[in-house]
Parts: structure tokens; C-alpha cells; sequence
């Protein structure tokens, strides 16, 4: 199983004042830290390395989540202190201090999700490209759709979606797989940058992969999202 790279470095400023005290990670979701639960469901699927990237408190989410042991996880630091450079930034400072993997999942730390890991690495392999964006049919129900599945492909485009051509009815997931040179080749050492920017790259070249998910995301970054995960979790009970 392919290891994940968890992207916690933003300031979560939807979910303040709560978080003026934690980062986004440690958010309370039915009285646990959020990080907790991700991690967990990752062990689950069978990650066994991940590389947390930090910035706004990481400290205190290193202390809660510790070296990943009691979640059976190998788990390893990236932060970028109060310079945050972008989630491709952050991915490049990864790579830059030598422990970003050949080939990683990319997640975000406020995503829920309950799509088959191991099923999206098989379409990845399989794919023999660089990059690989899980997308929901999404038609405006939970955000503004900014992907187009076709095919076994993705175009994917976070800033301006209309132009990608069509009515898009996808949204980008939540999670992907990408490899340390797509990053490398993308962003120079030290870069700053936005890794939807690539994902956009890579899509309008028709080298980016598809892999359609069938339940909805959940997310802990805004106070519905937090509601909804909860309710969630309360009814699978």
C-alpha cells in the first residue's frame, strides 16, 4: 500500500474561534480529535508511512498524534512553521528535506472519507500516469463542481471550472496519488504554490487519472461539515 501525505498546515479559519486554540486537525468530532479517526480509518486500509505536513500549531498536533505507534502507522513531520508556502509548497519543502515518498496518497487534514484505498491504487498502476484524482458526481450539492470525469480521465480546474469546456458534474474528492517528480518537475526547491495548479496541469495534458467515488466526502473544515460527519458517525453506529 502506497504511503499517504496529509496536508494539516492551514490556518482553519472557517472554524474559528475553535480553532485560535488547535489546529484543524485536533477539532473534537464526538469528543475525539479529528486526527485520530483519519488516522484510524488509514490503518484500516492498510497504510502503514505517513508524512504529516504542518504549519499553524503542528506542535500541538505532533504531541496528540505522537510517532503514529498506537494507530499501528509509521508517522513522520514536515512543518513549515508560520511560513506557509501552499499545500504544493508544503509538498516541495517535503520533498526538499528528503522524505517526500517516490509515489504517496495526498489527503487533506479535514477529510473524511470511505473510498476503497487499495482500489484506487490498482486504477492508478494501472493507469501509468503521474498523477490520479478521486472525484464525486457532485452536480453543486456540497461545493461548486470543478471537474470533468472522461473517460478513465480527469480535467480538473479549482479556480476557473467553466473552463474546462463543459458543465462540469464532478468535484474533486479529496484525495489522490501523485509522484515526488510530478512535484519536483512542477515547483522549483523552495517554490510556493497551490498543488490544485498542478492537478490542472496535468489534466489539461491527459495526464491525469480518474477514479470515481460513490459515497459522499465528509470534512471537518467548516462548522456544517463538522454537524454533518458527526451525524454521520452518530447513525453508523
Amino acid at each position: 500500500m502506497l504511503p499517504c501525505v496529509i496536508l494539516a498546515g492551514g490556518l482553519g479559519t472557517r472554524m474559528r474561534p475553535v480553532t485560535e486554540r488547535i489546529p484543524k486537525a485536533l477539532v473534537s468530532v464526538l469528543g475525539r480529535p479529528f486526527a485520530e479517526l483519519q488516522l484510524e480509518w488509514l490503518a484500516v486500509q492498510g497504510v502503514e508511512e505517513v508524512v504529516y505536513s504542518v504549519g499553524y500549531r503542528g506542535e500541538m498536533l505532533r504531541d496528540a498524534v505522537g510517532d503514529g505507534e498506537r494507530f499501528g502507522l509509521r508517522i513522520v513531520y514536515v512543518h513549515e512553521g508560520e511560513d506557509l508556502r501552499g499545500t504544493g509548497g508544503a509538498l516541495r519543502l517535503a520533498a526538499d528535506r528528503g522524505v517526500l515518498p517516490e509515489a504517496f496518497f495526498l489527503l487533506y487534514g479535514d477529510s473524511y472519507l470511505t473510498v476503497d484505498l487499495a482500489a484506487v491504487e490498482r486504477t492508478w498502476t494501472a493507469s501509468g500516469l503521474p498523477a490520479l484524482m478521486t472525484v464525486l458526481r457532485n452536480n453543486g450539492r456540497w461545493d461548486s463542481s470543478n471537474a470533468v470525469l472522461d473517460g478513465d480521465l480527469v480535467r480538473y480546474d479549482k479556480r476557473n471550472p467553466q473552463a474546462l469546456g463543459a458543465a462540469p458534474e464532478w468535484i474533486d474528492y479529496g484525495l489522490s496519488v501523485l509522484g515526488a517528480e510530478a512535484v519536483c518537475d512542477w515547483l522549483p526547491e523552495g517554490g510556493r504554490g497551490d498543488v490544485a495548479d498542478l492537478f490542472h496541469q496535468l489534466g489539461a495534458a491527459g495526464l491525469l487519472a480518474g477514479f470515481e467515488a460513490s459515497e459522499r466526502f465528509y470534512e471537518v473544515g467548516s462548522p456544517q461539515g463538522l454537524a454533518d460527519l458527526e451525524e454521520q458517525l452518530r447513525s453508523a453506529r
